[in-house]
């Protein structure tokens, strides 16, 4: 039995959309006929994975906020001690959004022909991350699902929460210096000209500001969209070259030198390092694995191929605190809790204690950043309007002169 998604046409003429469960696709259109509908498309929510065909619904993933909200209905109801079948049914009632009942309907679709919940979840890889499902996997060999589901869940929402904090930071600044640079555009390409045009048919000698005002107005109107086409052709650029991975590698080695930016990439990388290590060791999962799956949480390509270097040395013989520490990328702090984790056999304690070291890192950096920048850019802003408004001003004060 699978899941199909359907769209069907009732007598009134109106377009009907949903989900259905079935054996075949002609199946599924005979109970569309028998509900009083004309089928226009059944369609597979996921296919076999041996087919190599994309699943219908796992083209587009699903927010954090749904994700953390499905896994979180699932802890409870499993923890209540619902059979996962009928949980999984309750969550596909519950839910509004059609794509996310399409996908645990296929879920559940899969648990009961009697596959393990994990590898369900393997049809929908853009949604349930490599993480998610090694956990779940887990989870469900220790026969505890429950504890694992509501450690994901707080991961998942955590992640969501981190993420609006950083959109929020940079919203105001983002918007802030899109505004300055419209505004002095706009000052120099419109302004400036009609204002200036009249020193122009003068004999009088113009300050050296001014004559600079001219000629980077004049640039402008001239080069405008030139310059435009160079910045949006540099873009387009960047993100080609940052397909390729011996670019990228270098920028992201580049990122790691920089004063600033280095701490923030090291402590947000940590963190999330760190949590999503927590969380599979903490699960039963074995330390090589859970090196192996956090290792792709990272963003930056460099830490991602230290992490991935010092699990080959742990499956030598060397100890996870030692291998990290020679890559320089990591916290002494962090290195000295993985360390006392190791010799207590608690890891998964000092790892989380790790996260919530290097979280609040984080969040201490965009505070402190935000509270830095903001404040700069309208002073910069400022200064350069207030240079504008003397390059136009200061010939106007030597006329004065003259006529006096």
């Amino acid at each position: 039995m699978g899941a199909f998604e359907y769209s069907a046409v009732d007598k009134a003429g109106r377009l009907k959309k949903g989900v259905l469960e079935g054996d075949t696709p002609r199946q599924v259109r005979q109970i569309i006929r028998d509900r009083g509908l004309s089928p226009v498309s059944v369609e597979a929510v996921a296919e076999q994975g041996q087919s190599g065909a994309v699943p219908f619904f796992g083209r587009r993933s699903i927010s954090s906020t749904d994700l953390a909200l499905i896994t979180r209905q699932l802890a409870t109801l499993v923890r209540s001690g619902t059979v996962l079948e009928e949980a999984l049914r309750a969550i596909a009632e519950q839910a509004e959004k059609a794509r996310i009942i399409g996908i645990v309907t296929a879920v559940r679709s899969k648990v009961v022909e009697g596959h393990p919940l994990a590898n369900a979840l393997a049809d929908f890889p853009s949604v349930f991350s490599n993480l998610y499902r090694a956990t779940v996997g887990a989870g469900e060999q220790t026969g505890k699902l429950d504890l694992v589901l509501e450690r994901l869940a707080d991961h998942t929402e955590f992640n969501q929460q981190l993420r609006q904090k950083v959109m929020l930071s940079l919203l105001y600044p983002t918007l802030l210096t899109i505004v300055a640079i419209l505004v002095v555009s706009a000052l120099l390409t419109y302004v400036v000209p009609q204002v200036v045009s009249v020193f122009r048919n003068i004999n009088q000698e113009l300050p050296l500001l001014t004559k600079v005002l001219i000629a980077s107005s004049s640039f402008l109107r001239s080069n405008g969209i030139l310059i435009l086409i160079l910045l949006v052709g540099s873009f387009v650029l960047f993100r080609f070259l940052m397909r390729g991975e011996g670019f990228r590698l270098k920028f992201h080695h580049l990122l790691l030198r920089l004063p600033l930016v280095s701490r923030f990439t090291r402590s947000i990388n940590t963190a999330r390092f760190a949590r999503t290590f927590s969380i599979l060791t903490a699960s039963g999962v074995p330390v090589l694995e859970g090196m192996n799956i956090s290792a792709k949480v990272l963003d930056n390509l460099a830490m991602r191929y230290a992490v991935e270097e010092a699990s080959r040395r742990v499956r030598e013989g060397s100890t996870v605190h030692r291998t990290l520490a020679k890559s320089g990328y990591f916290s002494p702090i962090m290195i000295h809790l993985i360390a006392s984790g190791e010799a207590s056999a608690n890891l998964d304690e000092m790892l989380e204690r790790a996260a919530i070291n290097q979280e609040r890192d984080v969040e201490t950096l965009i505070a402190a950043a935000m509270g830095i920048f903001e404040p700069l850019l309208i002073l910069v802003m400022g200064g350069v309007v207030l240079l504008i408004v003397l390059a136009i001003l200061l010939p106007i004060f030597d006329l004065n002169q003259l006529v006096k």
